[in-house]
């Protein structure tokens, strides 16, 4: 992983890891789920699509508006009002460490439709490992509740289509410009999540903190955070870049804990522990080359060809894996 992959990696970590707090101060406040997720979509379409236009990047997504127009279905309008909903029962922590399978989801997915993603060897292992820590944190607290059990599982299936939208992202859209790449999906995930949002509008007007929590999600959790996922998923591959979801729970927890009040048990300890030692596998147990090579310049070679914009791959590994 370069310098610039591991800038990436710590900075959508951080702002995929306080989605959780602010989805669930919104839908505490009374802000329906989709209404939640169409919002915050389309203040992130309006921003990127600003900025792309003014870029001059837009013109290349027009070849690929089928795919993006999946990819919003399975990245966006899917797991966005599937994790709301869910956080109407289940704390803000549990909700981030369910998404943290989404790891070994794509590498299950690969098994399929990408050989060229699958985990071995370390990053298998890395996988199994932050997968235990995901149940020894979750552990028993979604049985025995029927709603938050349903809640937990709805979180799961978004599980599912993070894993799915970047594996689309890796094979067929990392030549785009990410602001515009992003721009386009969510443009499309707006008009989508449409016609549901106005059938569950809020019934009263949400709070300051509601309003404030959905300004945060729209700029800096989704437009922010999904061009830089952008960059890294063309940097790294979809798998490795997935494993910031073994990270995100952490900042997530502790936000549960400091701001909401949440309280995890010993068992979450052992799990925060075991997502962190799964990470670190998945990612090769590499320091980050800007620490290994602290003190000196590194080279950058020119970007693979047939790849524009910050999201060309810039060594042979991320070139081949996105041919």
């Amino acid at each position: 992983m370069s310098a610039r992959a591991w800038s990436a990696f710590a900075a959508i970590s951080t702002l995929w890891g306080i989605p959780y707090l602010f989805i669930k101060i919104a839908v505490d406040d009374g802000v329906p789920p989709v209404f939640l997720a169409w919002s915050r979509v389309t203040l992130a379409a309006v921003v990127l699509l600003l900025l792309s236009h003014r870029a001059g990047v837009l013109a290349p997504a027009r070849a690929h508006l089928g795919r993006l127009a999946l990819y919003a279905v399975i990245e966006i309008c899917i797991p966005f009002p599937l994790i709301a909903a869910g956080e109407q029962h289940v704390s803000s922590s549990l909700a981030a460490i369910l998404i943290a399978a989404v790891p070994m989801l794509v590498a299950l997915l690969a098994l399929r439709f990408d050989p060229a993603e699958r985990a071995t060897g370390a990053r298998a292992v890395g996988l199994v490992v932050g997968f235990a820590g995901v149940v020894a944190l979750v552990g028993l607290d979604v049985t025995g509740d029927g709603s938050a059990l349903l809640c937990a599982l709805a979180i799961l299936l978004a599980a599912v289509g993070y894993a799915a939208g970047p594996m689309i992202l890796s094979r067929h859209l990392t030549g785009l410009d990410p602001r515009a790449l992003m721009a386009v999906a969510l443009s499309f995930a707006a008009v989508i999540l449409t016609p549901a949002a106005l059938l569950a509008p809020p019934r009263h007007t949400p709070s300051g903190e509601a309003l404030a929590s959905i300004v945060v999600l729209g700029l800096l959790c989704t437009a922010m955070a999904f061009v830089l996922f952008g960059t890294l998923i063309a940097e790294v591959g979809a798998g490795r870049a997935t494993v910031i979801t073994y990270v995100a729970p952490i900042v997530a927890v502790a936000l549960g804990v400091t701001v909401l009040g949440e309280r995890p048990g010993a068992g979450a300890v052992a799990g925060l522990l075991l997502i962190l030692a799964g990470s670190w596998l998945s990612t090769d147990g590499r320091l980050p080359p800007a620490l290994r090579s602290l003190g000196r310049r590194r080279a950058v070679r020119p970007a693979a060809a047939g790849a524009s914009g910050p999201a060309g791959p810039t060594d042979a590994r991320a070139a081949g894996a996105h041919a």
